[in-house]
């Protein structure tokens, strides 16, 4: 390992960039003496790019950038991006409040090559705490250029993880990974023409993904005889909650309010709220219905080779002893069961937050809570043992804690400020102390700390016994595949 002369630490060390810790970097950019470094181990910035399909939107408004909802003023805003590119004109012309999914890709991508902090190709391999006198330390990191298998150390004060999360593969696809024919919708883009000479394809999955990929095969296999299937667990092709109010959920307000709810309802409330994170849009399921539509005009509805049926699990899925695949269907209100046979299958199966293996050497100090997930403060700080005094903080890994608005792109720059203020000690950024009309609670109503009523729990095998007191975290007493709605 190269050994440079000592460099003083940085303020705060950033692994991963994503949008949230390159909203973090563009946030922190302008603030005189703060010294931050942000690491990503890909050699450049790629937002979803097996998702970039033609025609596909994003689900938050332009002003879900990296800084505008926080300082619209701050130079890495979208505006200035598109003044930049001399785009202005007719982005105003175009009036779109929805952006390309392609064009927010190459804004970030525009910011993430010009930010200084931001350094590409260089993948924190590890991850220390280093104590010092007087219970104050660093954290040391372990540094390895992609390119040239050059090793470096640097230290930080405080680090924040941004590493994303990754793509789901269910239990009941465990025999199909790593075949050809199956894949997750994360490497859509770039496994489709592997999807060549199937003559019938299943998507599987309910959200946004599924929608948008079953959509582009319906644009692709127009009147080639190609059947394509779309399964979901849910129930119905339910659109995402769009209303001005159920918007609210997205706010710094209804955050703080999820975050004080004792934890087993807080899992059941993730759940039972999949309709505002996890559906597709109502645009997407209206152009799916405007195709069938048109591709029927003149025949039966049931000529076209299309198959969608909602309420229905996968419960085994296998190679087929003749080729193909073999899914083990059964469908949740009848009850009854299926063996359907098909070529390929694309899984829109969502993502989960996963620990990055450069934290296992600051495991043993984490305060994990009891299903092995970090315990988060409203600073969005984990909970640390008392011998790590530096601030370990996370984007997008506490669903958990601080509710549906997580992985939203809306609340990103929110998250950010937030983090910012609490790593600087001081102001940086003025928040706003009410964002929402909506008052999610009662007047004064306090979360009551005790028993859980049963009701409320999640359906999990890890739900407390009817004795189990629920009571607050210590840092309770001291808010980001898909990305983005």
């Amino acid at each position: 390992m190269d050994t440079p002369a000592p460099q003083p630490p940085y303020d705060l060390l950033g692994v991963g960039i994503g949008p949230f810790n390159l909203s973090l970097a563009a946030l922190a950019d302008p603030v005189p003496g703060l010294r931050t470094l942000f690491c990503d181990q890909r050699p450049e910035f790629r937002w979803h790019p097996g998702m970039l399909v033609d025609g596909a939107r994003m689900q938050v408004p332009f002003l879900a950038d990296l800084v505008s909802l926080v300082d619209p003023t701050n130079p890495w805003s979208f505006l200035n991006y598109l003044r930049e590119q001399d785009r202005l004109f007719p982005f105003y012309f175009a009036e779109r409040f929805h952006l390309p999914r392609r064009e927010y890709d190459h804004y970030c991508r525009w910011a993430a090559e010009r930010l200084d902090s931001c350094r590409f190709g260089t993948e924190v391999t590890a991850l220390h705490w280093v104590a010092g006198p007087g219970g104050g330390g660093l954290f040391r990191a372990e540094l390895t250029d992609t390119a040239t298998g050059r090793r470096t150390e640097v230290h930080a004060r405080n680090l924040a993880l941004g590493v994303g999360t990754r793509p789901v593969l269910p239990e009941a696809f465990t025999a199909l990974d790593g075949h050809p024919h199956a894949f997750h919708s994360a490497d859509y883009l770039d496994r489709r023409d592997d999807l060549a000479g199937a003559r019938d394809i299943t998507v599987i999955g309910s959200g946004q993904s599924g929608a948008e990929v079953f959509l582009d095969l319906l644009r692709r296999h127009e009147g080639d005889g190609v059947r394509l299937r779309w399964l979901t667990r849910t129930r119905a092709l339910a659109p995402m909650e769009y209303s001005k109010l159920g918007l609210e959920h997205f706010t710094p307000d209804y955050t703080r309010y999820f975050h004080s709810l004792p934890e087993p309802v807080r899992d059941a409330l993730v759940s039972a709220q999949w309709q505002l994170h996890k559906a597709a849009s109502a645009e997407t399921l209206a152009e799916i219905h405007d195709h069938l539509y048109e591709r029927t005009i003149g025949a039966p509805i049931d000529t076209a080779p299309v198959e969608i049926t909602p309420g229905t699990a996968v419960t085994e899925a296998r190679p087929g002893p003749c080729g193909g695949l073999e899914l083990r269907c059964r469908h949740a209100d009848s009850g009854s069961e299926r063996l359907l046979r098909t070529d390929a299958v694309v899984l829109a199966t969502g993502y989960r937050a996963a620990r990055p293996a450069a934290l296992e050497p600051l495991a043993r100090l984490i305060d994990w809570d009891r299903d092995g997930r970090y315990r988060v403060d409203l600073d969005h700080r984990v909970a640390t043992r008392p011998e790590l005094t530096g601030g370990l903080y996370v984007q997008n890994a506490e669903l958990h804690t601080h509710g549906v608005g997580t992985p939203d792109l809306g609340l990103g720059a929110h998250r950010a400020a937030v983090i910012l203020n609490a790593v600087t000690g001081r102001t940086v950024q003025r928040l706003p102390t009410r964002t929402a009309w909506t008052g999610f609670a009662p007047p004064g109503a306090v979360p009551v700390v005790g028993r859980t009523p049963a009701a409320e729990r999640p359906p999990t095998e890890h739900a407390p016994t009817e004795s189990t007191p629920v009571v607050p975290r210590p840092q309770e007493l001291t808010r980001a595949a898909t990305a983005g709605r």
